[in-house]
Order: C-alpha cells, then structure tokens, then sequence
C-alpha cells in the first residue's frame, strides 16, 4: 500500500512539474504578445491624441500628487520643429481594480482626449466608458471619455455637476474622473516648470519652440 501511495505521489508530482513547466511556455509567448499588442495599442492612441505629431519623447521624473495614481509612461510630444503638449499612461484603482488611461494635454492646458486602455469594472455598467456606442450625452453623441475633450485643468471635474456620470455606475466615474483630474495636473505643473507655453496671437509655434528652449536653459 505505501509503494502505490508513493508511486502516486511520484507520479502526481510529475503531472504538476509538467504542467507547470507548459503554464510557464505559454505564459511567456502570451506575455510578449499582450506587451507587443500593448505597444500597437498606445502608439495608435498617441497618434489619435495627436495626430499632427511625429515625435513622441518619453520623459522621466513627472510625479502624481496622489499616491493613488501612478504614471507608468509619459511623453512629450511635438513635431519636427514645435511642442504640442503631452500625454500620459495612468493607472489607478476603479471599482473593479486597476484602471489604466492615456490622457494628452495640450499647451493651452486643456485635455485634447482621454483613452481608456484597461478597465476591468462591471460590464454594462462601468465597462461603459469603454464602449464607443455608450453617450452618457445621447444628444451630442459624448462618450465618458470623450466629454473630457476641450476640458480646462481649472475646471472642477465634479461628478454629477460638470463631469456626466456614467448611469449606474458613479464609483466608476469618479474613480476615472479623478485619475484624469491628477495626471492633468502634473502635466500642467510639469509644463509649467518647464515653461512649455502655448502661442500667442499671431506667433508661429516654431517660435514658441525656440522661446521655450531659451526659457528652459535660462534655469
């Protein structure tokens, strides 16, 4: 009795190192796939957030204010010659866990766009703000995400008084209000710092570059 226990266990114990060791093969060709598709996906974003752009500069040391948002890439961008602004991929809790956004900022500080790349809430709900076909403005045909468009980082991103709620689902919205609202922020503190600054009246935005160089090499 205890040799065929033992060959069980011996056998029982192979099984498990082999499937272990299948889990492990698939996983790593999975994993690079979903980062090569990962990849394909935030580029087609960026060029979506901006379109005129042709460069797309990482950039380190922009911080979050709040410990609950965290940036997991940032970028500069602007073309050949001019800055246009800048855009972050963001992550932060939702109510179904991690929320991932890319949010682009441009140098007047308004929002040009928000993407949800990850969002794990409860589908037909929350899920919502992912779904191209969902208007939380039906009459002007505003996606969740999309009502962020044109947005000022002055303004008050509340719930239910300037920012529409998705129905159903308010923890959902402000969960991604809120990331929204921080990573603006720190794009708007970072560019400030330094002194990326939109054109005024009747300048070229070859010469905001250049004056923004000089302001920024003067420090």
């Amino acid at each position: 009795m205890k040799k065929e226990m033992t060959k069980l266990g011996i056998t029982l114990a192979l099984f498990a190192s082999l499937a272990c060791a299948s889990l492990a093969v698939v996983y790593s060709f999975t994993k690079d796939r979903i980062e090569r598709q990962n990849e394909i996906q935030l580029n087609a974003s960026l060029k979506e957030l901006f379109p005129e752009a042709t460069v797309f500069e990482p950039v380190e040391g922009l911080a979050s204010s709040d410990p609950g948002v965290k940036f997991e890439a940032a970028y500069a961008i602007r073309t050949d010659s001019a800055p246009l602004g800048m855009a972050v991929k963001a992550k932060g809790q939702s109510y179904g866990g991690d929320a991932v956004l890319l949010i682009g900022v441009d140098l007047r500080r308004s929002i040009v766009g928000v993407r949800v790349m990850e969002l794990k809430d409860t589908p037909g709900l929350g899920a919502n703000a992912t779904n191209p076909g969902y208007f939380v403005d039906k009459a002007k045909k505003l996606t969740f995400p999309g009502q962020f468009a044109g947005k000022y980082l002055t303004d008050p991103f509340e719930v239910k008084k300037d920012v529409i709620a998705i129905t159903a689902s308010t923890i959902t919205s402000r969960s991604l209000t809120n990331i929204i609202k921080k990573t603006g922020d720190a794009i708007v503190a970072y560019m400030d710092q330094m002194a990326v600054v939109a054109p005024a009246a009747g300048e070229t935005t070859d010469n905001v570059a250049a004056d923004s160089q000089n302001q920024a090499g003067g420090k």
